[in-house]
This record gives structure tokens, C-alpha cells and sequence, in this order.
């Protein structure tokens, strides 16, 4: 018993750092992250004009950016049905927190988002040390990457998936008399779950590229269950989206685009091991 607790102690030592070190770290990277988002969050909730009759409601107005782009687009190509020039439906709050609780949830998300590379790269700087000096190096550009890939995720939720989807649930309607009146509460969840939906699932890409690096995946593997991935990936989609088929198609593309990306990564890090291997011998 004793010999383990020296074996303990002699393996810190070697480390430089003890347990309760590792966690005192945590800590601080913990709390400047916690930070860096209420920074953010009090900024956007300041910013209440801009954040919230602008960023957060532009998907339900029709001078939104991709309204008036599809409007200009079926000019062009003469297609009438694709310019959307009226939503059909008014956005109230029925509970009395109603308005505060969406102003907080917004700002908090718009928090997130913005404060996201930051937190990213505290998280990198408390796993980075554990790391061999050759994975590090295999993961240099990491958080460049990760915040990449999170923008233009949640980019493509906010500009493309979110207008569509609201664009189809404001204009189905089972009875000419029932009016779509919908709550504040449905409309910023509905949002907020698409942003960053989209936002996390654009990370499949990294996913394969870790994985692949650690040996638990290959770019066999990945064609071999092509199929079970498309199935798992429109299921997927089905559950982060509104339920209308558009929705899901649309989300569910880009995802098996990333999935091929995905593929070809891995198989130019197992053609970069190979040449290594041969470097070696």
C-alpha cells in the first residue's frame, strides 16, 4: 500500500503536477471561460435593439437577407415560387416572464457563440500538456479548425435552415380558420436548437480526424458503413429539425458532404503514417 502511494507520488513528481494542481488548473480555465461568455452575454443583452429585434427575429421577417436573395433568385430564374415575401404568423408571449427569460436564453446563446474560439482554446491549453509532443503537433491548428467549422455550421442554421424552416411551419396550416400565433418561447428554442445543432454537428470532420489519429477509426471503416452513416445521419436529422421533410434534407446534406471530407482525411493521415513507417525502417 505504501509502495503504490510512493509510486503515486514519484509519477506527480515526474509530471510536474500533482492532482489537486491538475485541478486548481482546471479551474482557472474553467472560470476565465465562464467569463469570457457573461462578457459577451451582458454585451448582447445591452445590445437588446440590435441582438434581439435584429440577429434573433431576422428569420421572421421577410426583409430578412435570404428572403430577399431567394426573391432576387426566382427573378432570375423566373420562378415566382421561390421568392417568399410573406410569413403568415405573429410571435406572442403568453407566459408573463415570457419576454425576460428569451432576452437572458438569447444573450446567453449569442454569448456562446461569440465567446466560443476563447472557450476552445482554454479547453486546447488544459488538454494540450497531456498530449505527446507528436500528437500536439498532429493537432496543431485545432482550435483554428473547431471554430471554423462552428461558424460556418452555425452560419448555415442561422442563414439557411432556420429561415426555411420557419418559412414552411408559418405557412402550413390544416384549416384556413386556425391563425399560427406562435410563442416566444417555441420560436427562440426552435432557433437556438437549429443554430446550434448545425453549429455541432459541422464538427464531423474533426470527429473522423481525431479518431482516425487514434487508431478507432479508418477510411475503410468509413466507406464499408457509408450506408449505416446515411441512415444515422437523416435520423439525426429528423430529431434536430422541425418536422418537415426540407428541413432535414437540408441539414442532412452537408453533414454526408462532411462525411465524405471526413473519408478523404483519413485517408491522407493512414497514407501519412504509411510514408512514416517506411521513413523509419
Amino acid at each position: 500500500m505504501a509502495l503504490d502511494q510512493y509510486n503515486e507520488e514519484e509519477e506527480e513528481e515526474e509530471n510536474g503536477m500533482s492532482f489537486l494542481d491538475h485541478l486548481e488548473q482546471l479551474r482557472w480555465h474553467l472560470l476565465r471561460s465562464v467569463s469570457a461568455i457573461l462578457v459577451f452575454m451582458v454585451l448582447a443583452f445591452l445590445s437588446k435593439g440590435f441582438v434581439f429585434g435584429q440577429v434573433i427575429l431576422g428569420p421572421s421577417k421577410v426583409d430578412f437577407i435570404t428572403y430577399r436573395l431567394l426573391c432576387q433568385l426566382s427573378d432570375i430564374l423566373s420562378l415566382p415560387a421561390l421568392c417568399i415575401d410573406q410569413l403568415p404568423f405573429i410571435i406572442q408571449s403568453r407566459q408573463m416572464t415570457g419576454q425576460f427569460s428569451m432576452h437572458v436564453t438569447s444573450s446567453l446563446v449569442v454569448g456562446l457563440i461569440v465567446a466560443f474560439p476563447y472557450v476552445f482554446w482554454e479547453v486546447w491549453k488544459f488538454i494540450s500538456p497531456g498530449l505527446y509532443s507528436k500528437e500536439r503537433s498532429a493537432a496543431r491548428g485545432a482550435v483554428f479548425f473547431v471554430s471554423l467549422l462552428f461558424f460556418l455550421g452555425a452560419s448555415f442554421g442561422y442563414f439557411i435552415l432556420s429561415p426555411l424552416s420557419i418559412n414552411f411551419l408559418s405557412n402550413y396550416q390544416l384549416d384556413p380558420s386556425i391563425a399560427n400565433e406562435f410563442d416566444i418561447t417555441s420560436y427562440v428554442s426552435t432557433l437556438v436548437m437549429l443554430v446550434l445543432a448545425s453549429a455541432v454537428m459541422f464538427q464531423l470532420p474533426v470527429v473522423i480526424y481525431f479518431l482516425t489519429q487514434a487508431g478507432l477509426v479508418s477510411s475503410t471503416m468509413l466507406k464499408a458503413y457509408r450506408r449505416h452513416s446515411i441512415v444515422v445521419i437523416l435520423v439525426l436529422s429528423a430529431v434536430i429539425t422541425p418536422p418537415d421533410v426540407i428541413s432535414q434534407i437540408l441539414i442532412a446534406m452537408p453533414i454526408l458532404v462532411l462525411y465524405e471530407t471526413g473519408i478523404m482525411i483519413a485517408k491522407r493521415l493512414e497514407r501519412k503514417r504509411r510514408e512514416e513507417e517506411l521513413e523509419d525502417k
